[in-house]
């Protein structure tokens, strides 16, 4: 795995990052921190992202925040740690407070439901943005691009055609994806 072209100089730094990435992707954070840190920063690279991310699917928690406690670590520790997940998380959470407040007061009107259901929508675009985006990567991936992209299909088919339960689909999808993934290391 080939090294960024660069890394962030403090603590410091790695919070403002966060902190902007957080605010710029407010509910789709996935496809702005892979602008931000691959392409803006260039503290990873696309591969390295790709493995971040692919680490911080598997741990608990949401993506994102692992990812920020994997990228803090290595760069600066546990001050690492500590700053990437403030930066990521302080804004969006006043934001969040403000906006429960304002909308316990305007739940039930028209123009707010319509606009949650916009939001949904470009939340969904992003992530489609995001996977173009990533696909040169699969080039190196020991499983494929055809398989990779099966996966996903089957994925997408039984969540969103057969409207199988989540949870079952990642436990059962998954287990035999990983199981596919190491006999193919193995070879």
């Amino acid at each position: 795995m080939s090294d960024p072209a660069r890394r962030p100089r403090s603590p410091g730094e790695l919070f403002r990052v966060f902190n902007r990435l957080a605010l710029q992707g407010f509910g789709g954070v996935l496809p702005v921190a892979q602008r931000e840190l691959v392409e803006r920063e260039g503290w990873l690279t696309r591969e390295q992202f790709v493995e971040t991310l692919s680490i911080g699917q598997v741990l608990p928690g949401p993506n994102i925040i692992n990812m920020a406690l994997i990228i803090g670590d290595r760069f600066f520790g546990w001050r690492g740690i500590a700053a990437a997940v403030g930066g990521l998380l302080l804004a969006p959470l006043a934001i969040v407070l403000a906006a429960a407040i304002v909308y316990g007061q305007f739940a039930t009107h028209p123009m707010v439901a319509g606009a949650l259901r916009g939001m949904g929508a470009v939340a969904a675009g992003l992530i489609v943005a995001t996977a173009v985006k990533l696909w040169p990567t699969l080039r190196k991936n020991p499983m494929g691009r055809t398989t990779c992209l099966g996966f996903a299909l089957l994925t997408a088919l039984a969540v969103g055609g057969l409207r199988w339960p989540l949870a079952w689909v990642v436990l059962g999808l998954g287990a035999v994806s990983m199981a596919w993934a190491w006999r193919s290391l193995k070879r």
